[in-house]
């Protein structure tokens, strides 16, 4: 079997449909891939939704476990998977039509142990490509500029398109098993650090510059709920995913690594923290709870956010708030001047 694709669900009636369809619709050999739905606990028609579709196409499996999150839900899928190649897909996004073939077929020719590739955020359903992809052959790749050069991953995090998530990009399962790499359980982030511990031990990468993925924008997804608890939890969380990549760059820094590679981690560890930052402006958080955050992201040395700024965020308002972030006083003031505005109002 050459792919096997993992789908956590949770309560996502209206959009799971969409996600499967998007994926049969791939010129997919039905037994040449399975799909791998993790129903995590889901307490509307999520279940019966996907049960109906596995009933007409046999290529899809149906597991239920006790919530638990994502991270338990993609690490239940990984255990079950027989396909040479991996790939994980949030249940409320979906892909272009006639991508998987291509994208596993050029894991095959160049022996990849990750490939990524283009995403698009999206707040509708658009299934329509610049191109068409199902005509594309690797002949035609190999006389392009749409493959990379094929790289380490410590080359390809200094150079080339890094993002935290699981869902731009293949995996080689071998690959994978071998590092006994795992999804964090409980966290809203759960991808940030698995994605770049198995980046930085992959020796063949590479970045397809393919139109593959639609990452809907959601009003219930992980990053754009605003019930207070769950918003709270994001920003501990994302404070939680930064403090566990300074491991990694202390590991890094002892050993000959390319210099450009450590300087996009910190970059991106720094992100979490200014990310954070802008939502504890919005939310229910004491003055007190935020100085205490602050100060502990301090004493762990990944605030203030002295290199934040660069190739990935250099957008002017990154750049007005930067150094309004970097000062507690003037933190603390603006969030005493907009939090009030800001923060969600108590219901009656």
């Amino acid at each position: 079997m050459k792919l096997s694709i993992v789908i956590p669900v949770y309560n996502v009636e209206t959009f799971v449909g969409t996600c499967l369809d998007s994926i049969l619709n791939q010129s997919l050999d039905p037994e040449n891939y399975e799909i791998l739905v993790i129903n995590d606990g889901s307490t509307d028609d999520s279940l019966k939704i996907v049960e109906n579709y596995a009933e007409k196409n046999v290529q899809i499996k149906v597991f239920t476990i006790e919530n638990g999150g994502a991270g338990k839900a993609r690490n239940y899928g990984m255990a079950q998977a027989k396909g040479k190649y991996l790939y994980f897909i949030d249940s409320d996004d979906y892909l272009m039509p006639h991508c998987l073939n291509f994208i596993v077929e050029t894991c095959e020719n160049h022996d990849l142990d990750i490939l990524t590739f283009k995403t698009q955020r999206c707040r509708t359903i658009s299934i329509k490509p610049k191109y068409n992809s199902k005509k594309i052959r690797q002949k035609e790749l190999l006389n392009s500029n749409m493959l990379s050069e094929v790289l380490s991953g410590e080359d390809y995090v200094a150079s080339l398109e890094y993002r935290n998530e699981v869902w731009w990009y293949v995996i080689n399962r071998g690959f994978l098993e071998g590092l006994g790499v795992k999804f964090e359980e409980g966290s809203y982030l759960e991808d940030a650090i698995f994605t770049i511990r198995i980046f930085l031990k992959a020796q063949r990468m590479a970045y397809l510059n393919l139109e593959a993925h639609r990452y809907r924008i959601a009003p219930e997804s992980v990053l754009n709920n605003r019930d207070p608890v769950h918003y709270n939890k994001l920003i501990k969380d994302m404070q939680s995913a930064a403090l566990d990549f300074s491991p990694i760059v202390k590991d890094l820094e002892k050993r000959p690594t390319n210099p450009n590679c450590i300087l996009r981690i910190i970059a991106k560890q720094q992100a979490l923290v200014f990310f954070s930052m802008v939502r504890m402006l919005q939310s229910t958080m004491s003055l007190k709870e935020v100085k205490h955050q602050i100060d502990e992201l301090s004493l762990a040395n990944v605030y203030p956010l002295d290199l934040f700024l660069g190739k990935d965020y250099n957008q002017l308002n990154f750049k007005l708030l930067v150094p309004i972030f970097n000062n507690k006083k003037s933190f603390y003031f603006l969030f005493r001047l907009i939090n009030p505005i800001l923060r969600p109002k108590n219901k009656l």
